[in-house]
Parts: C-alpha cells; structure tokens; sequence
C-alpha cells in the first residue's frame, strides 16, 4: 500500500510539472530522494501518460495541420514545427553520442531552477514591451528546437519554460502562441524520445525487472493529472503571466539550497 501511494504522488508529480514551467524531471528527481529512486523505465512510463494527455488536448488542432496542409499558412506552420522537432533531434543524437547524461544531484537542479526563474521573469517583462505578435517565425521555430535540447541536458531548466520563453522573447511575444507552438512541437519530440528509451529499456533487460502493475497506475495518474493540467494552464494564461511559476521556482531552488547544507 506504501509503495502504491508513492506511485500514486510520483504520477500526480509528472501530471502536473510536465507541462507547467516549472521542470517535470527535476521534481521527480527532487521526489525520488523521499520516495525512492525508479526505475528509467518507470520513468519513461509515467512521461508517455503527459504525452498522451497533450495529445488529446490538441487533438482538434493536430487533425487540421495534418488534414489542410494544403493551406499556405498552415503548410507553413506545420513546416516550422518540423524543423524545431528535427534540430532537436539531432542536437540530442549529437549530445547523447557525447555522452551527455542528466545528473541526477538537487543542486544542480536547484541552480537551474534559480535561473529558470530569472529567465522567465526577464521573458515576461521583455515581451510585454513588444507589439502583440502571434505569427512564429523561422528564428522562432530553429531557437525553440535548440531550447528543448537545453532543457534536456539541464534538469531543472524546464522544457516548456524553456521554449515558451524562447519564443516569447524572440518573436513571438504572445504568450498563447509560444504556449501553443511549444506544447505542439512537445508532441513528437517527447513520443520520440519515450519510444527510443523505452526500446533502450526492454533492450537492456529492463523490462523483467518492472512492476508492470505500478507502471501502469502512474501512467493512469499521470495522464488524468497532466490532461486537467493543461486545460487548466491554457485558460489560465489567456489574463494572467507566468511569473507566479517563475517566483515558485526560484523559491523552491533557494530552498532546496539552503536544505542541502543543512543535510550535509
């Protein structure tokens, strides 16, 4: 029953930071040091529920790229999209050949959770200075696809924070529309990247080891949680700014720091 619960919050965790700003695998990592250390594969596992909850989110708005390509602006929007999922592909086929591995230490997490903060309240006051503009432009598209591979090798960074930001401070100053071309080009980046860790998993012999039953519940958890999340987030941002995400994260890696020595 113990380990069922911690299933339960890890699930709930996932849910809620995947997409929110504010670093999903940081506060797992930051989780596991209370509630144990998972496997990758679980991991893995409770990610693909988050994956599936934005797809079903957007599921109207995947359909009309896919079914009215033929229209010059969404052919050119589907393009971008492409392009930021194809950069970030390679940066991290490059990263993962140099061996570049998440450390999985708090205090690098609470240092990126600090700057992550910073980053987000200077986007916010920058954008809030330009003209309101929708349209994501090629620098948009290739910045994001560099933002999320930073994220990636960076626990704490925030991959929605990181790209939202990014296009926000680069062109694309309306925060539905970087909320919205970051959430979309998650789509296939994170299916992508789940199915090749999930195939390293059960290739290294993972897959004999797993608590499918536990797996399961988080991906359940983590898919009902990460869905409400998200619909919260996008009606959420239509009056109001990220910058309480950005004072909580700040607040949580100061803490984090001050625990640290404390422990030590």
């Amino acid at each position: 029953m113990h380990d069922l619960l911690n299933v339960i919050v890890l699930g709930i965790i996932e849910g809620i930071t995947e997409f929110l700003p504010i670093s999903s695998t940081g506060h797992l990592l930051i989780a596991e040091h209370w509630l144990g250390e998972r496997s990758d594969l679980f991991n893995v596992g409770i990610q693909a529920g988050a994956i599936l909850a934005i797809t079903l989110v957007y599921w109207q708005r995947i359909w009309q790229l896919l079914t009215q390509w033929r229209d010059p602006g969404t052919r050119d929007y589907l393009s971008k999209l492409i392009v930021a999922f194809l950069i970030t592909c390679v940066l991290g086929y490059i990263a993962e050949k140099h061996g570049f591995k998440l450390p999985e230490k708090v205090t690098p997490i609470a240092i990126a959770l600090i700057v992550g903060g910073l980053w987000m309240l200077g986007a916010e006051w920058y954008a809030a200075r330009q003209p309101d503009r929708t349209k994501v432009t090629w620098t948009v598209a290739i910045l994001v696809g560099v933002a999320q591979i930073v994220a990636g090798i960076f626990p704490g960074t925030s991959r929605s924070g990181a790209t939202i930001f990014a296009a926000m401070i680069f062109g694309t100053s309306n925060r539905a529309a970087a909320t919205e071309f970051s959430f979309l080009v998650s789509i296939p980046t994170m299916y992508a990247a789940t199915g090749y860790l999930l195939l390293k998993g059960l290739h290294g012999g993972g897959a004999a080891h797993e608590d499918w039953r536990a797996l399961a519940i988080g991906f359940a958890v983590s898919l009902v949680v990460a869905f409400a999340a998200v619909k919260w987030l996008l009606h959420y941002i239509r009056s109001h700014r990220y910058t309480p995400f950005a004072i909580y994260r700040i607040a949580l890696g100061i803490a984090l720091l001050v625990w640290l020595p404390a422990r030590a």
